[in-house]
């Protein structure tokens, strides 16, 4: 029964609901609900896809999530980013609004959605850590200008081509800038700033909503689409239509890049919107493979609902943990909302003007410009600002997905360069101590004479293996005759494969050619199992093997006074398997 609920977590919580939970989970989930009716229809419109979309993709997988997601408060449905994947990604096989695009973008939803639970079920969410931090602050601030410019058609009516490369956009705007409507500009940007207006005063207030409300009210009595504004028009009514997406193999190798790219970024979005808030209850934890497992459903029975890819959403989880949602329950409430609203008010959305739904998304972005984040990196890791800037042209010159892999495989060669030539430092005794450290952090630190101790301070490993030989026998070389023993600190080696025992044998050697000592100190467990198997504890000799740096000093010194003679064989009494 525990492995059943591991799977539907809502096994877990839903017997131990309490009445005192009601409330909030109520007021929570008609709060998300009311902010979810614009931004929806907005994210949709953004997307490619008839507004009404947005509205399909915000009923089964929020009741989807509840059962098979393991955080009570994160809000799943259409995000912008998301959105714009798919406007960029499958508007290069089909033209936007069309069957086709309306079939390949749930199309999209069903592929991302097999392959999050694939690697849920086999427990693969580990992958999803290499896409770094800095590449997805890259990614979103570009995604941000992109979503804001590629707006620009709606906030002033002019004709612009549809390009996923910002100097295009930027071109296409200028030519055209002589057509701007000035009564749409006039209502895009008073409904930003009446917004914005509101959320300042108070969060809390529903400002998208106000402002549909408000705008649509406006069209109808003064008639302004007439006068050129444009206006959604007719909303179909009624729940989302069941139907087997339509998907063949051609379809999914088309779709398949973007799809994985949704996979990752939806994960990792939903993800860190479920830590942040995780960490604000004691009552349950976030379990990554199983949040693959959740938003793969959502995604997966979502199709078979007309929804396109959805994925956790930043500010509605935020309303909703505010508000006071305590379970699930509150993201059911949501769903039922947003179907009532399908049901019987799509009629009052005929007037809407589509200058205010961009105005909601230019809102929605602005705070994914991580500007702070970039000034953070600048001061304190040049090498993350510039994988982070890289990102971020890449995606504005080269598109939403090329972006991405450009990120992806940037830092990947920045890890691979950097666990390459790890720190290794030179370590000296502290007066009147056991204790040793690097002398180049610490001045009181004393290097003892004939003897190198040296620490590495990574795994030993086939990537760093060649420069760790390098590095040892440079230092030994510049030591000179006088020296006489040399002390690997292991403490900081978790790990050696292969290639590693390799080259400390290949080390052993060519100290045993400058009659040089060889002391191994501090090796952990699985390091110690893993020199015993491969013979090099026995090589090394298990006398010329200790816990800790300064029992390695002593017993050279005591076999100095002793004229003790060293050898590589195992000549020693005691084994070193319980240290």
């Amino acid at each position: 029964m525990n492995n059943i609920r591991s799977y539907i977590p809502i096994l877990d919580w839903l017997p131990k609901y309490k009445k005192s939970y009601i409330k909030g989970d109520l007021l929570a989930g008609i709060t998300v609900g009311v902010m979810l009716v614009p931004q929806g229809m907005a994210y949709g419109l953004l997307a490619g896809l008839p507004p009404i979309y947005g509205l399909y993709a915000s009923i089964i997988p929020l009741f989807l999530y509840a059962f098979f997601g393991t955080s009570r408060q994160l809000s799943v449905g259409p995000v912008a980013l998301v959105s714009l994947l798919i406007l960029a990604g499958v508007g290069q096989f089909a033209e936007t609004g069309t069957e086709a695009f309306i079939g390949m973008a749930i199309a999209t939803a069903l592929i991302a959605g097999l392959i999050q639970i694939l690697l849920g079920v086999f427990r693969l969410g580990f992958l999803i850590n290499f896409l770094s931090h800095p590449v997805i602050a890259g990614f979103t601030s570009a995604a941000a200008f992109i979503i804001g410019l590629s707006q620009l058609k709606n906030l002033l009516r002019i004709d612009i081509p549809r390009s996923n490369f910002i100097h295009e956009v930027v071109i296409n705007t200028v030519q055209n800038i002589g057509d701007i409507h000035w009564p749409t500009v006039a209502l895009s940007f008073g409904g930003i700033a009446f917004i914005l207006i509101l959320k300042r005063i108070r969060k809390s207030i529903p400002g998208a909503l106000l402002a549909v409300i408000v705008s649509t009210a406006a069209v109808y009595l003064f008639g302004l689409q007439d006068r050129g504004v444009e206006i959604v028009r007719e909303v179909p009514g009624g729940l989302p239509p069941v139907s087997v997406p339509h998907i063949d193999w051609p379809m999914v190798m088309q779709l398949l890049p973007l799809a994985l790219t949704i996979c990752l970024i939806s994960f990792i979005e939903s993800l860190a919107i479920s830590k942040t808030i995780e960490a604000m209850h004691k009552d349950y934890r976030v379990i990554p493979n199983q949040e693959l497992i959740a938003l793969g459903l959502t995604k997966i029975g979502g199709a078979f609902f007309h929804s396109y890819p959805t994925t956790g959403s930043f500010t509605r989880s935020a309303v909703n943990n505010d508000s006071g949602a305590k379970t699930g329950v509150s993201s059911m409430i949501s769903a039922v909302l947003i179907a009532l609203t399908l049901l019987f008010l799509t009629p009052l959305f005929f007037y809407l003007p589509k200058a205010i739904l961009a105005s909601i998304i230019v809102v929605a972005v602005i705070n994914l410009v991580d500007y702070k984040e970039a000034v953070h990196l600048w001061r304190t890791d040049r090498t993350d600002f510039m994988t982070m800037m890289v990102t971020f042209v890449a995606t504005l010159t080269l598109g939403i997905q090329d972006g991405v892999f450009t990120g992806i495989i940037l830092s990947l060669a920045f890890m691979i360069y950097r666990n390459s030539k790890p720190h290794i430092s030179i370590l000296g005794q502290l007066p009147n101590s056991r204790s040793y450290r690097n002398i180049n952090r610490f001045e009181k630190a004393i290097r003892h004479n004939q003897i190198l101790i040296v620490r590495f301070d990574a795994q030993l490993y086939f990537g760093n293996a060649s420069y760790f030989r390098e590095s040892m026998e440079g230092l030994v070389e510049k030591e000179g005759r006088e020296l006489k023993l040399l002390i690997l600190d292991a403490s900081s080696i978790h790990d050696i494969d292969s290639s590693g025992i390799k080259i400390l044998e290949e080390l052993m050697a060519y100290l045993e050619q400058r009659k040089v000592q060889f002391y191994l100190s501090g090796a952990i467990g699985p390091v110690r199992d893993i020199l015993k198997k491969n013979g090099l504890i026995e090589k090394i000799g298990a006398k010329n093997h200790f816990m800790y740096i300064h029992d390695a000093v002593e017993a050279f010194h005591k076999r100095q006074d002793a004229g003790e003679e060293d050898s590589w064989s195992p000549d020693a009494v005691q084994t070193n398997e319980e240290r």
